[in-house]
């Protein structure tokens, strides 16, 4: 147990937020039980929080920037320690995702997670480990808040059509997923594309991949292996997954006909329609 009084700021963003909670919270004259009856919070969520054993949510950070006059300063930084939840090897690539203006995905066997539903992390992220498994599925999902920005990246997926049959996480799970996956229809910035299995050979056979793109800065394309993640802005890779990105989109089926296929088979093999 993390001792509130030798908590050091500057220990990693959760334990930075942490003292900072307790700093506003004291500077107010308030214990944690009357912080949390103003945020609607418990008093122990608030202590763990202040002493890094709890993860805060937006909710939370919001409601407490208002209850203690911080101008805004929680919210601010409950995405910088999400972001610093997340595996060492992977804190890159989410930064990359976060400034990149375009996201080109292919995925070859489940839904990538930027659009993933939390029943459909859960079931990914608990495969075989479950530990922490509120906290770990909480930080994969505040990695989509970067299509909730001013300026959000275009993001074009080709999903093989094998990942909608592979079933994730139980039959509800999968229509929630898909039905999520369809909703994306009419949206001009989420573009998804199924790959269908009639389209045989096909130029993403050697595994999944993305390609991000900026404004003013070179192309990154990120691969990724057990463990580990590869993003290189080698020109000659770029270039070669450029290509192939555009046969593969090519291949696949169009948004319109990607989500009616979507559609029915989530009725086909899950069981209920969209309304």
């Amino acid at each position: 147990m993390v001792n509130i009084n030798t908590l050091d700021p500057s220990a990693s963003p959760l334990d930075y937020y942490g003292f900072e909670l307790r700093r506003f919270r004291e500077t107010a004259g308030l214990t944690q039980k009357q912080l949390g009856d103003i945020i609607n919070f418990t008093a122990s969520l608030v202590g763990q929080v202040e002493t890094a054993r709890k993860l805060p949510t937006l909710d939370f950070s919001e409601r407490a920037d208002a209850a203690l006059c911080t101008g805004g300063l929680l919210s601010r930084l409950q995405p910088l320690v999400m972001r610093s939840q997340l595996p060492a090897w992977f804190q890159q690539v989410a930064e990359l995702q976060a400034r990149a203006t375009e996201i080109c995905a292919f995925e070859t066997h489940m839904v990538p997670g930027l659009l993933q539903t939390a029943g459909y992390a859960r079931a990914v992220l608990g495969a075989m480990d479950e530990t922490d498994l509120d906290d770990r599925t909480a930080v994969r999902l505040a990695r989509q808040r970067i299509f909730e920005k001013m300026e959000s990246p275009i993001y074009w997926l080709v999903l093989s059509e094998g990942a909608l049959h592979q079933e994730i996480g139980g039959r509800k799970v999968m229509r929630d997923q898909l039905a999520h996956l369809s909703w994306f229809e009419t949206n001009p910035r989420i573009n998804v594309q199924i790959l269908p299995f009639s389209a045989g050979a096909h130029t993403g056979l050697q595994g999944s991949f993305d390609v991000y793109r900026f404004a003013g800065d070179p192309a990154i394309v990120y691969t990724e292996g057990y463990g580990s993640g590869h993003p290189t802005a080698s020109p000659d890779t770029v270039r070669d997954c450029s290509l192939r990105y555009d046969h593969l989109q090519a291949a696949a089926l169009s948004i319109r006909e990607s989500a009616e296929l979507i559609r029915r088979v989530m009725e086909d093999r899950y069981g209920e329609q969209v309304a």
